[in-house]
């Protein structure tokens, strides 16, 4: 089968294409004919060399498919056949891949496999970083950063269905047109985020981003970070927590599920619900071959993007 390697640490071009065997199902997995595959921003930090504790070259890079399950392990409740969504331990980009079951969750009808791929990373992400971590409650102002994003424009809608007070960063005036049009109250430039006035923050960029979040928080506001794809690791003075007890909290997607998974895992009830009503939209920024991987990875790379890019084997 066709998947993409990656040989070495390095720009984007550093992907390639090569054959390998069809991975069977151990105890436990299930075997998935991948229909679309999606692409995250912890990628391209792998990709770099820069995520803590990631995979050294060789390695088959990608974490979420969407597809046809085809084959299953012992100890699986699913059938050859069914429509799913899963988060793989890697080599997701790919016309084959496998799964863990307590990561697999069943397509609603009317999902498609493309949009099925933000269900396992970019929607569960969302849904756990304002509620089972932060807390969210209606009326409350919440900041979402990178809000043009595959997590921000998740976010966005979530928070805007809890009946929250929606406010998006994005880089650009036609990203934040793009934010208003989900549904937030208010798009800014990242130089206005100290000037506001917030309860809850999500942030994924980093460096100055999350220290002017820190700033906007209310007293006894909170900030979930998640990311850093500015490439500067924020911090934070630990007065400026405490005088206005103001909270910080981490989130990983990866870890969390290997501490808490039920946390991480009772969110998945409500985002079917959600995918099944069709009251969000899976914003799709573009679609690429496995051929084309280095090119996904450039556009979300160079922040050229919106919503989600995904691959179709």
């Amino acid at each position: 089968m066709e998947t993409v390697c990656v040989p070495e640490y390095g720009r984007p071009d550093v992907l390639e294409v090569v054959d390998t065997a069809v991975p069977a199902p151990d105890t436990g997995e299930v075997q998935i004919d991948v229909r679309a595959a999606g692409v995250n921003f912890a990628d391209v930090e792998k990709r770099r060399g820069n995520y803590p504790d990631g995979p050294e070259p060789p390695y088959h890079p990608g974490l979420e498919v969407a597809g046809i399950v085809e084959a299953i392990g012992k100890n699986v409740d699913l059938a050859v056949g069914d429509r799913v969504a899963a988060l793989t331990t890697g080599s997701g980009y790919a016309e084959h891949a496998v799964a863990p079951v307590d990561t697999v969750v069943g397509l609603p009808e009317g999902c498609s496999f493309i949009e099925g791929t933000a269900l396992s990373v970019q929607w569960l992400t969302a849904h756990n970083a304002l509620f089972e971590w932060g807390g969210l409650e209606s009326d409350e102002r919440v900041l979402v950063t990178a809000a043009a994003g595959g997590v921000g424009t998740a976010a966005v809608q979530l928070a805007v269905a809890a009946d929250a007070v929606v406010i998006g960063a994005a880089s650009t005036e036609e990203k934040r047109e793009l934010v208003r049009g989900i549904g937030a109250e208010q798009a800014v430039e990242y130089g206005a985020i100290e000037d506001l006035t917030i309860d809850l923050a999500l942030d994924g960029v980093g460096g100055g981003t999350f220290t002017d979040a820190i700033e906007a928080l209310a007293s006894g506001g909170r900030i979930v970070t998640y990311g850093m794809a500015s490439g500067r690791v924020p911090t934070i003075a630990t007065p400026r927590l405490f005088f206005e007890n103001k909270s910080v909290l981490g989130y990983h997607l990866e870890k969390a599920l290997d501490h808490v998974p039920v946390r991480v895992l009772s969110a998945v009830p409500e985002l079917v619900k959600h995918f099944s009503r069709e009251a969000v939209e899976v914003v799709v920024g573009d679609t690429f071959p496995l051929t084309a991987a280095a090119e996904a990875h450039r556009q979300l790379q160079e922040r050229e993007s919106c919503g989600k890019l995904v691959l179709v084997p």
